[in-house]
């Protein structure tokens, strides 16, 4: 009886997954991308990548930061998804744990004209909730352009502009 709660968690999770294989692909979402940003706040730089492992929808990703005035320099992160495409009104979602102990909930949309928007949710090791949102431009279907927030709990909220290549 005590097994009956992660096993019914298991099974979900694994009929939402078997049916994500034949739902179709929101329109201008691509998660094979690598991304140069740039902190406006902290002066700082970050290194981003991601990419869907063949053609299922699991997710692997790595961050690292780079200079600037920010205590944050030179973190490092890995993590693995699952990415749930067009859950509602054309919104993937993403549910994601990564390396330092920290967990993310993500929504992304194609909202036309070439704009997409996307809002974050995360729990980092730190026990701090932390928040973003960001709205970015297709310039073409490999380069994107994006402005972000984010906003963790316990310290300053922060704003981002990030040029990504899709591949």
């Amino acid at each position: 009886m005590k097994n009956i709660l992660p096993i019914l968690t298991l099974t979900t999770l694994a009929a939402a997954a078997s049916a994500q294989a034949a739902a179709p692909a929101a329109a201008g979402l691509s998660y094979n991308r690598v991304g140069l940003g740039y902190n406006t706040d902290s002066k700082g730089y970050s290194l981003t990548a991601s990419a869907l492992i063949g053609s299922s929808n699991f997710l692997v990703g790595a961050s690292s930061s780079i200079g600037g005035n920010n205590t944050a320099n030179g973190t490092d992160s890995v993590s693995l998804g699952y990415v749930f495409k067009n859950v509602a009104f054309g919104t993937d979602v993403t549910v994601s744990l990564a390396s330092n102990e920290a967990a993310g909930l993500g929504f992304r949309k194609d909202i036309g004209n070439n704009l997409e928007v996307a809002a974050s949710f995360g729990r980092n090791s730190s026990d701090n909730n932390v928040w973003g949102a960001e709205l970015a431009y297709n310039v073409s279907k490999q380069i994107q352009l994006a402005v972000g927030v984010s906003d963790a709990q316990g310290a300053a909220s922060t704003s981002d502009i990030t040029v990504r290549y899709n591949f």
